[in-house]
């Protein structure tokens, strides 16, 4: 399975989560929650560490590569997010398909740069460095804005499973998966990049 990378950009910096990322996470995410409703993001110390800690969990047992998202000087953290659900059908070193998810950011650094670089960043590392077939990314079906989101980044809608798990208020939601594919690689790629230069 990959091991964990530093990916860094014009604007962000992805780094290997760690422990030592705990105190700046918390600090991102006590910046306005209102955008959070959805989105599950620890409010406490408690909270951040028992988050990053099953995150470096989930790494250690080959099921994710999760990363702290900072600005490109590495001073500020941002956010956090992950690599994760590889598929492996080929019998290469590299997943053969994942998932980005597990993304939230500062309210700062929302309707920024910041995600779409980010995307551009995991997009370029697991089509580019793993040959990955598919990207998946998914978001709860009521969330208007990361539905928006994922679909700027150039994402097909592939549909919407219902009742598909726990949401963060409590109740059962659908949820809403999109897809970008390795023949669309390249067209998506062009989209980020000329997002990113505007």
């Amino acid at each position: 399975m990959p091991t964990p990378v530093t990916l860094s950009g014009k604007h962000v910096r992805l780094e290997p989560l760690s422990t030592a990322h705990v105190g700046p996470l918390l600090e991102a995410a006590s910046e306005s929650r209102d955008t959070y409703g959805l989105t599950w993001v620890p409010a406490d110390d408690r909270a951040m560490r028992s988050y990053v800690d099953s995150a470096l969990a989930a790494q250690s047992a080959g099921e994710a590569i999760p990363f702290a998202v900072f600005d490109v000087e590495g001073i500020r953290a941002l956010g956090c997010t992950r690599l994760f659900d590889f598929v492996s059908w080929s019998g290469r070193d590299c997943p053969d398909a994942a998932e980005i998810g597990h993304t939230w950011y500062a309210a700062s650094a929302q309707r920024t740069a910041t995600n779409t670089e980010t995307k551009l960043l995991l997009l370029s590392y697991t089509f580019e460095d793993w040959k990955v077939s598919r990207i998946t990314l998914k978001t709860d079906a009521r969330n208007e804005r990361s539905r928006n989101a994922i679909l700027r980044l150039g994402a097909q809608f592939d549909g919407i499973l219902r009742a598909q798990q726990l949401a963060t208020d409590g109740t059962i939601r659908d949820t809403a998966y999109y897809s970008i594919i390795a023949a669309e690689w390249p067209a998506v790629r062009e989209n980020l990049r000329q997002r990113l230069d505007r």
